[in-house]
């Protein structure tokens, strides 16, 4: 049964009988074979086969609930029984506010120690990667989020951003230089959400958005050329403001976001791997602070 128990969890994360069979690897099948065959030694129906792709039934989400924590156990099992060290896939999003080279390489370099782990990193924005962790595509999750003292997950840092404009101006205070639109990258980014949030309902900073776009560096070539405010981690600040470029005075602007780290509970060794990305992360960002 623990074969069919891991089809289901691997159906739940991928979505399809196709994606499951590319994994494991099986042909379709003996993929949608193990299904049914689950389904007769449980007496249940875990599939809807009436929507396309089939989705999961309430009794199949329960048995998916359980059938996690059997393989957990299982996994503890053989872990308590053989080897210690760390091994197999560790899947870890990091959010886009987060990947530039001082993280990506301490996320490397906590990764390099454990020999027998595969990471499987992508970046996304945080609200992409918390939807994706609970839906149990992503073992982790590191991601920024409002200051909020009841928010999940465990605080790794703090990031703070800075305000930049186009260098020259006889006026470097916020204040002074509304109503300037800004630069900004797409919605959900998490850095314009904390803006808007931080600006709130106050009239005299009113958020106009002169341009969108995802690439940071060319974001700041529009800020250098004056079509805009733009916003960047005071970490990346202080190692030096690109050219053509000041920060400006922001006042009572609160513009700070926590990073979090998500973890499954059913990490078991591979927890030792997700702490270590964890500490490199909270280290990294402090160092730049």
């Amino acid at each position: 049964m623990l074969e069919e128990l891991r089809t289901l969890v691997l159906f739940a994360e991928e979505g399809s009988i196709q994606k499951v069979a590319h994994r494991l690897p099986l042909t379709q099948p003996a993929v949608t074979r193990q299904m049914q065959r689950l389904e007769d030694m449980l007496g249940t129906t875990l599939l809807d086969r009436r929507q396309k792709p089939p989705r999961l039934t309430a009794a199949g989400l329960d048995v998916l609930a359980r059938a996690k924590d059997i393989l957990a156990s299982v996994e503890a099992l053989k872990s308590f029984t053989s080897d210690s060290e760390p091994q197999g896939v560790l899947r870890v999003g990091l959010a886009h506010g987060l990947s530039d080279a001082s993280v990506a390489g301490a996320v490397a370099g906590a990764a390099s120690s454990f020999p027998k782990v595969a990471l499987r990193l992508k970046t996304g924005w945080s609200a992409e990667l918390i939807e994706q962790f609970d839906r149990g595509q992503l073992d982790m999750a590191i991601v920024l989020m409002a200051a909020d003292p009841q928010a999940r997950g465990d605080l790794v840092g703090t990031e703070r951003l800075g305000v930049v404009a186009q260098a020259g101006g006889t006026e470097q205070h916020l204040e002074a230089r509304s109503p300037m639109p800004w630069v900004l990258s797409p919605e959900p980014c998490d850095a314009r959400q904390r803006l808007v949030s931080a600006m709130g309902k106050d009239e005299r900073r009113r958020l106009a958005v002169a341009a969108e776009i995802q690439d940071p560096a060319m974001q700041m070539e529009w800020v250098r050329r004056g079509h805009g405010l733009g916003l960047m981690p005071s970490r990346l600040a202080a190692r030096g403001i690109p050219y053509g470029l000041a920060l400006v005075d922001t006042g009572d602007l609160d513009l700070s976001m926590r990073i979090v780290a998500l973890r499954s509970p059913h990490l078991n060794s591979l927890a030792k791997v997700a702490d270590a990305i964890a500490q490199a992360v909270g280290e990294a960002v402090a160092v730049d602070t």
